[in-house]
């Protein structure tokens, strides 16, 4: 069975990345499988940046091939903000409560709706070649945060076609409208 390294320590991450990829013979590790892992600074401009950052970073440490991505949210009112700053939005040791609360109190100066989307970029590396794929889940931003499933900025966000937030879906049916979903659909089919 071929393995891969998923450059994450996130359990939810894990999990929903080996449900997309079940039913092929590949286990799906993480950093949470090794005691020593590398330290990943995500420096790059864009979400497709900072996810072959991490992929190489795996890779270079284990010799396995590897996977990163990242992901956020971009306001379209905002020039794309929060964008690849999503999780240090409100500062480097900011938490999910002031990034949003800095993201409504930016929103709240603009015109309603608040249209936006989730981003995320997934890049598989093997010591030769890397491959990238885009996932992306439109819709709006609203002002007052309603859920408790999901984190970050999922209950402020409703996608199109819904009158729910991330954050009220299930677990299930969010995994299969979601960014990350879609991004690691693409990949799964690049590979």
């Amino acid at each position: 069975m071929k393995q891969i390294i998923l450059a994450t320590t996130n359990k939810g991450k894990l999990n929903d990345v080996k449900e997309i990829f079940n039913d092929l013979d590949i286990e799906i590790l993480s950093f949470l499988d090794f005691e020593n892992h590398p330290e990943v600074e995500e420096n790059g401009n864009t979400f497709s940046d900072n996810a072959i950052i991490k992929a190489r970073a795996a890779f270079e440490k284990y010799k396995i091939p590897s996977i990163g991505d990242d992901s956020g949210l971009e306001a379209f009112q905002l020039n794309g903000e929060p964008g690849i700053y999503s999780a240090r939005y409100a500062g480097e040791n900011a938490d999910d409560e002031k990034n949003n609360l800095l993201l409504i109190k930016k929103l709240s100066k603009l015109p309603e709706p608040h249209p936006g989307r989730f981003v995320c970029a997934a890049a598989y590396y093997d010591g030769k070649e890397i491959k990238t794929a885009i996932g992306e889940i439109r819709g709006n931003i609203i002002k007052t945060p309603r859920g408790k499933n999901g984190f970050g900025y999922d209950p402020l966000f409703i996608p199109d076609g819904y009158n729910i937030t991330t954050a009220e879906m299930p677990h299930e049916e969010k995994n299969k409208i979601s960014h990350r979903y879609n991004a690691f659909k693409q990949l799964r089919i690049l590979l």
